[in-house]
This record gives structure tokens, sequence and C-alpha cells, in this order.
């Protein structure tokens, strides 16, 4: 999944860039509202995590200008602790607000949600066939054996099982896995698809000829 993080204190942005990596989001930055907007609105990111004082655009404009064509998730997260920011926040269009300082968990968690909420996901937990995702450890099982996926390959699977029963395509899926420093994928994703088929050991991820990949409904 890839998100973007529009802040512009930079030790809060290095530990959100890295928090975001750790746990296996692909993540660009932008460091005041004008690029923030900018990068919102030109690649097709799963989730933003929104700063409101920022420098040349504020948060707030970022947010109702984004509005107008994207329903992009948006985690606003702030110092301003007051009701009235809160809600300002929520009716200009996002979709959860956090204050700063934060724990790491809850973030997380909370940007776990809005994706799968996004994707029309609702539990952290997928069974599929015999085989058992775990969206919140970001493993897959079957049985009580961990399949031993790598990072890359939990984020193909993770992307193809949100959008079950919709062919994804190789652009789409470079899109979202893929920060814009990155292009590891570009040259090795039938590698890793690959991969995944051998160690799902399950005929789950289909390839249709010249669209893409899908998991069946």
């Amino acid at each position: 999944m890839r998100v973007l993080v529009i802040e512009d204190e930079p030790n809060i942005r290095r530990l959100l860039r890295e928090t975001l990596e750790e746990s296996g989001y692909s993540v660009d930055t932008a460091a005041d509202g004008c690029d923030g907007l900018s990068k919102a609105t030109v690649w097709p990111y799963d989730a933003v995590v929104l700063d409101l004082l920022l420098p040349k655009m504020d948060g707030w404009d970022v947010l109702e200008q984004l509005r107008k064509t994207h329903k992009t998730p948006v985690l606003i997260l702030s110092a301003r602790d007051a009701l009235s920011d809160r809600v300002l926040g929520l009716d200009l269009g996002a979709d959860d607000y956090l204050v700063k300082p934060f724990e790491r968990a809850e973030l997380l968690a909370r940007l776990r949600a809005l994706i799968r909420r996004s994707a029309g996901q609702a539990q952290t937990i997928i069974h599929l066939g015999g085989l058992v995702i775990d969206l919140r450890g970001r493993c897959v099982q079957r049985g009580e054996i961990d399949l031993g996926l790598t990072a890359r390959e939990f984020a193909l699977m993770e992307y193809l099982v949100l959008h079950r029963g919709r062919v994804v395509s190789r652009s789409e899926i470079y899109d979202h896995l893929l920060d814009d420093a990155d292009n590891s994928l570009s040259n090795s994703l039938d590698v890793h698809i690959s991969n995944l088929r051998k160690k799902l050991n399950a005929d789950i991820i289909e390839t249709r000829r010249g669209q893409g990949y899908v998991i069946p409904e």
C-alpha cells in the first residue's frame, strides 16, 4: 500500500516515513501544502497523512481542494486538539483525526482501518480457501503454518485480496506498491507473482492475459 505523508517538520516527517516503511508501506512525502496537494492529485494513494499547519497552503485548504476530485482516505495528524478543529477537519472530508503526540500502534491501526474501509473490507482477518490472511500481523497462514511471505509478496497479496473480484492491472500494482523513488518491482513482478503462487500452493491468483491479475470472488 502506498501512503503520502504531508508534514513540514523534518523530524516528524522522517519518523512517520520510517514507521510506515517498517510496517510495509511505500511512502512518499511532501514538506508543504502545495507539493502535497500536487502529489495527492497525481498519484492514486491508498491513504494520506495530513498535517494542518503547513507552509504555502495549510492542511484545511489541501483537504478542501483534494475532496473536489478525490476520495483518497485522509488521516489528519495535528497538534491542534480543540474540538472545533477536529469537527472542522471531519466536516471538510477527513476520514479520521489523530492528535500529536501520537502512539505508533494507534497511528498504524487507524491507517489500516481507513484502507480496509476504503476497499470495502471490515475485518483484519480474511479467510480465503484454506488460507488466513492477517492484515494486522502482515502474514499468511495455512492452519498453524506461516507461509513466510516477504514484505513485497505480502504487499502484493494484500492489495489483490482487498480488491478481490476485480482485475488489477500491472500499472495499478506499480502505482500502489512503489513510492516515487522505487522501481524495484517493475522488472520483477512476474517473479514475485510466481513465488507467491508457490508459497500459497493454491490456484488463487489468476492471470488475465493483457489485463492483469485477479483473485476471484
